[in-house]
């Protein structure tokens, strides 16, 4: 298994530079094909009392202002992936979270970085991580701010005995099978044998298929920030984990663990549901 298709958000507003060198470094290592994709929407015309506040000539402003920003995106993408690598674009003005999930029938891998700056949580100018992943089946790698070059020696599987984390690790084997240290890890006050036998087969597949792991189980945190402190301790270059969370009012609602990996913007994250 590899990545021969590699879809790249680049938020509207955010500090694109580092994740395209990032990105373009990993279509280099996968013989991939790079696909650009930046996408922003003009907010709807506000309702006000006495009837809808309409400016069509600031729409169409706004709406001129985000072509120029994409195609100057565009243009940094291509400048900086140049000839190295099999590239393609796609910028629109829409939903950017939409548009994305749309485009990601073209991949094997999306990349982004973490949503940062006063568009975060904008969703007419910034991705949805939440609902990119939980809607987009594929793995989401969520790069760390700043980070331009990836390395991949010391992995981190986050492990629970379920279809997400089963399906993150399927998916994350072109990076296990890259990685020189592998450690599966359990979140677990009271490891079972049960426990130990899930992990040791997780072990065993990942052996199967070249990569040679180790597994630990560690002590809960009431915060849910246990594996991305163990990460951190142990200078993981990536983390491999499933997307957990229960729906309420057609809502995705994360879980405490799920929901620290997301916000920790120091940490390169592979995620799948």
């Amino acid at each position: 298994m590899s990545y021969k298709s590699i879809v790249l958000n680049l938020d509207i507003d955010g500090m694109v530079a580092p994740v395209i060198k990032l990105a373009v470094d990993l279509a280099q290592r996968f013989d991939a094909r790079l696909i650009g994709l930046s996408a922003a929407d003009v907010p709807p015309p506000v309702v006000m009392e006495g009837g809808v506040a309409f400016e069509g000539e600031s729409m169409m402003r706004q709406r001129k202002n985000i072509e120029r920003r994409i195609g100057d995106l565009r243009a940094e993408f291509e400048s900086l992936a140049g000839a190295s690598v099999d590239t393609g674009w796609r910028g629109a003005v829409g939903n950017p979270t939409r548009l994305l999930i749309d485009s990601t029938r073209l991949a094997d891998l999306i990349v982004t970085a973490s949503p940062e700056g006063a568009s975060s949580g904008n969703v007419h100018r910034s991705t949805d991580l939440g609902n990119l992943i939980l809607q987009s089946g594929r793995p989401v790698l969520v790069a760390s701010t700043n980070q331009e070059n990836f390395r991949i020696n010391k992995v981190l599987v986050g492990w629970k005995d379920t279809r997400e984390a089963r399906r993150a690790v399927t998916d994350a084997m072109p990076f296990l099978q890259m990685a020189q240290q592998v450690r599966v890890i359990t979140i677990d006050d009271d490891a079972t044998d049960q426990t130990w036998n899930s992990l040791n087969d997780v072990v065993a597949f990942l052996s199967s298929h070249g990569v040679k792991a180790k597994a630990d189980v560690f002590p809960e945190e009431s915060d849910g920030g246990s594996i991305a402190d163990v990460a951190e301790a142990m200078h993981a270059d990536l983390i491999i984990s499933g997307a957990y969370g229960h729906s309420r009012f057609r809502e995705w609602i994360f879980g405490g663990a799920t929901r620290s990996l997301l916000e920790n913007d120091r940490l390169n994250r592979v995620m799948s549901n």
